[in-house]
């Protein structure tokens, strides 16, 4: 009887079933992906993703040591090994779990087993892709609300502009009257200046004038 054991036996012996998923273990580490029946591919997960989980928070070359022996005993495959802690530890650091995926094929003919992929998340490029992409795209969602609190949120910002738009209208005469402005006061103040030279050149010449008219008298007396 099989009392409070919920793991499937698969209908093997408890060392037969042991060297089964260490086989298929060692092969998915290999190949990234492997086809079976259902039943087995979720106690592969089982057996696997611990192993994996091994891989992370190695600090020293001590523990890595230690994490790799472990490994070791239940593979006992010393290429799926490396693979593990070489090419596929980088790749899973980041990943909280979950780093397996079963994707599903249908009934294999014959004995009606359902059949399926068990494969390493972070291998299949088109899922990947395919979620990157989902991310990427926003959620749009149609209604008035959206509208009206942009419709609210440009308002001032229109008014703003048109302000800043009056104001540069109201200044630009100014600055044309003041331009203009400036030749005269430049003339006027020129103007004095004139009109003082005027003067003082005035009473020279009178003062010549007075000088030949007293020759002229005192020639005529001679």
């Amino acid at each position: 009887m099989r009392h409070r054991k919920k793991f499937n036996h698969l209908g093997r012996t408890s060392a037969h079933r042991k060297a089964m998923l260490a086989n298929m273990a060692s092969s998915l580490l290999v190949h990234k992906r492997i086809k079976t029946t259902l039943a087995k591919a979720k106690a592969l997960r089982m057996y696997v993703e611990p192993l994996i989980t091994k891989t992370k928070g190695l600090s020293t070359v001590g523990e890595k040591t230690h994490a790799q022996r472990v490994v070791f005993s239940y593979l006992q495959n010393k290429e799926a090994v490396k693979e593990l802690f070489t090419e596929i530890a980088p790749k899973v650091a980041d990943r909280p779990g979950g780093y397996t995926r079963i994707l599903k094929l249908g009934n294999r003919l014959g004995d009606n087993a359902e059949m399926c992929y068990i494969e390493l998340v972070d291998y299949n490029e088109n899922m990947l892709s395919a979620s990157k992409s989902a991310e990427k795209k926003k959620t749009t969602r149609r209604g008035r609300r959206k509208k009206t609190a942009e419709a609210a949120v440009a308002a001032p910002a229109a008014e703003a502009t048109a302000t800043a738009e009056a104001t540069a209208v109201e200044e630009a005469p100014a600055t044309e009257e003041k331009v203009e402005e400036a030749p005269e006061a430049k003339a006027e103040e020129a103007a004095p200046e004139v009109k003082a030279e005027e003067t003082t050149e005035a009473p020279a010449e009178e003062a010549k004038e007075d000088k030949k008219e007293e020759d002229t008298k005192a020639d005529s007396k001679e």
